[in-house]
């Protein structure tokens, strides 16, 4: 397994968890506007190993999801911003050039020091 991105939340916004229920999780780097942090997960900006694409996999600690498709602001925005929208859908063609589309699947509780990693195999 080669690691392309590796990160843990380390704020959550009061009303983050609320895109739970449309399958969206919204993380947004430490310099996340005021008015968008209640609705982030909070990560450090950091830089990918590598180009993220479809067909790698997305882990929340041990819990694996499969990308189906890659907006195309998403290495770019995850890299300075720390600002992308996972959303559990299984879309393959990207709607929305900020978003990484995963597999749909339950996703599992998230909460401070949970680990976001991405990963080819």
């Amino acid at each position: 397994m080669t690691i392309i991105y590796k990160n843990k939340i380390k704020g959550i916004g009061t009303m983050a968890d609320h895109f739970l229920k449309e399958k969206m999780i919204i993380l947004f780097g430490n310099e996340a506007p005021q008015d968008l942090k209640d609705f982030c997960y909070v990560i450090d900006v950091v830089k990918a190993e590598g180009v993220i694409q479809a067909g790698q996999k997305l882990y929340i600690n041990n819990e694996k999801f499969e990308i189906t498709s890659v907006g195309d602001a998403v290495q770019r925005n995850l890299t300075t911003l720390g600002h992308i929208t996972l959303r559990f859908d299984g879309s393959t063609t990207p709607e929305l050039p900020g978003t990484l589309y995963l597999e749909n699947k339950d996703i599992p509780e998230i909460g401070l020091n949970t680990e976001i990693k991405i990963a080819s195999e």
